[in-house]
């Protein structure tokens, strides 16, 4: 006969054994459905317009952070010693916003940097370096563009000149006035190409006419992506990514217009997506009185 003692110790842990199975089976089934809440959240909460359209859809790299296929280098470093950008100024301007951080320094003063990254925190600083790239660059744009046409009496008139307070000397005095990037034949042909049909809903011109600082910005960002070889359907792509960080209402209209016609940002064309039709002001108004009130996105960046 078995001890009646054993039986009852046998049976104890057999029962704690089945606990501690169930225990488990409860916990990992939280977890299951709590990851899948997490998910389904965050694309209800994108389906309502909290995040940028680019950012949860348009190549995420980590929170909302987007890498782009362009090298920043020592541009900063240029762009500081040649006075378009007066690094006291500079410096001034973002104490009175919290400071820059270490990357953003890092892109002002180091000499050795990669590939942009775009957030929406920093969509604004980044506006602020590529607007200073592409006033003082030289090139054809600016100097035989509708920037010269007499009937607007100077380049200096305009928001991306006279708005740009943060060079040494006057902006312009550094107006298509340094060597930055510099185009092949080619890469200039793609870069007027490209700008005739980039539009931003601020205004209603192209970056051809950079009349502004989201134009002036976008045309630097081009001559740069032309001078690394980018393609022309690249740089539509990219465009489109950056225009939607620095319009992110914007794109949520236009992604919820889209949506009614059986598509969305991911599957239309780019070069489509940034002509005058959707992203110039006048497009872009006549989208947005066909969605009704327009979803609402967190970030974007102004610059200056």
């Amino acid at each position: 006969m078995e001890p009646i003692i054993e039986k009852k110790s046998e049976s104890r842990w057999t029962l704690l054994f089945s606990i501690f199975v169930s225990a488990l089976f409860v916990i990992l089934a939280f977890v299951y459905r709590t990851g899948v809440s997490v998910t389904e959240n965050r694309k209800t909460q994108a389906d309502k317009g909290t995040f940028s359209p680019v950012a949860t859809d348009m190549g995420k790299t980590g929170n909302d952070a987007v890498e782009l296929p362009v090298r920043w280098g020592d541009l900063g470093v240029r762009l500081v010693g040649s006075g378009v950008i007066d690094a006291s100024k500079f410096e001034e301007l973002y104490m009175s916003r919290g400071g820059m951080d270490a990357d953003m320094r890092k892109l002002l003063y180091e000499k050795d940097n990669g590939n942009l990254v775009i957030t929406q925190e920093n969509s604004g600083y980044l506006l602020n370096l590529l607007w200073a790239l592409g006033l003082g660059n030289k090139n054809p744009v600016l100097e035989k563009g509708p920037m010269m046409d007499p009937r607007y009496g100077g380049p200096d008139r305009f928001a991306s000149t006279g708005g740009w307070t943060l060079a040494k000397d006057g902006p312009m005095n550094h107006y298509s006035k340094h060597s930055f990037v510099s185009l092949t034949q080619d890469q200039q042909a793609l870069v007027e190409r490209v700008s005739q049909n980039i539009y931003r809903p601020c205004c209603g011109n192209s970056t051809y006419f950079p009349d502004c600082n989201h134009g002036m910005a976008m045309l630097g960002f081009l001559e740069l992506l032309a001078s690394q070889d980018a393609t022309e359907d690249t740089m539509y792509r990219v465009a489109l990514q950056v225009n939607s960080y620095w319009f992110p209402d914007t794109y949520l209209t236009i992604d919820a217009y889209l949506k009614t016609k059986g598509s969305s940002l991911m599957q239309a064309d780019p070069k489509e997506l940034l002509s005058e039709r959707f992203s110039s002001a006048s497009g872009y108004q006549d989208i947005k009185q066909q969605v009704g009130p327009a979803p609402k996105a967190s970030g974007g960046g102004c610059g200056t």
